[in-house]
């Protein structure tokens, strides 16, 4: 498995060789360093921590986390994430050129946070009537029994906060690569809002 972190760009169009429009969404992906090796013996698992996106200002690394860049001997990174991957060792550079059109990758990322939010938005219930007095309206009716169960279920739809959770799309389409400019075109929409993290994934 190969994986790479990126930054959500934003979406747009491409055409390809039928002349057919294709949707994709634009990811600056790399050069990622790899910080840490994890080990089977030591850690108990075997990954790969990586690191994204260097910090200017080391005023704001806190000295512990500071020490831990400082012992690979990179400069401190903003984002860090585990991806399972061989063959690498602390300082190794990650570039987007390891990916090609065609490949199929698995994309995950944080959902854009849409607070709280009622039944209807978050649940898709359809609500009640709205009009002749009604009281129903956006509200999510009748949730428990009476004589039995004498309690709400489990997993019982309800108001709540609605986004802001991992989200994993699998079976994504590369559609173009980049590596002069680090960019990788992904086709469809990829989970989270622009200027959002995403990590990469390849089964090789």
């Amino acid at each position: 498995m190969m994986g790479i972190i990126g930054k959500k760009l934003g979406m747009t169009q491409v055409f390809d060789e039928k002349g057919r429009v294709i949707p994709v969404t634009v990811v600056e992906a790399g050069p990622c360093r790899v910080i840490q090796v994890k080990t089977k013996e030591r850690d108990g698992y075997e990954t790969v921590q990586v690191g994204y996106e260097e910090i200017k200002k080391l005023k704001k690394v806190t000295k512990p986390v500071s020490g831990h860049f400082k012992k690979a001997g990179v400069p401190p990174c903003r984002i860090l994430r585990e991806i399972p991957m061989s063959e690498l060792g602390v300082g190794d550079v990650i570039t987007i050129d390891r990916f090609q059109k065609g490949d199929k990758v698995v994309a995950i990322g944080v959902s854009k946070g849409k607070g709280f939010q009622g039944v209807m938005k978050r649940l898709g219930y359809s609500g009640g009537p709205g009009s002749h007095g009604s009281m129903f309206n956006r509200a999510p009716g009748s949730i428990g029994g009476s004589s039995f169960p004498s309690r709400v279920w489990k997993n019982t739809g309800m108001p709540g906060r609605m986004g802001g959770r991992r989200v994993t799309v699998k079976n994504l389409a590369v559609v173009d690569v980049k590596p002069d400019q680090n960019l990788i075109l992904i086709m469809g929409a990829l989970p989270g809002p622009v200027g959002g993290y995403i990590e990469i994934r390849k089964d090789d």
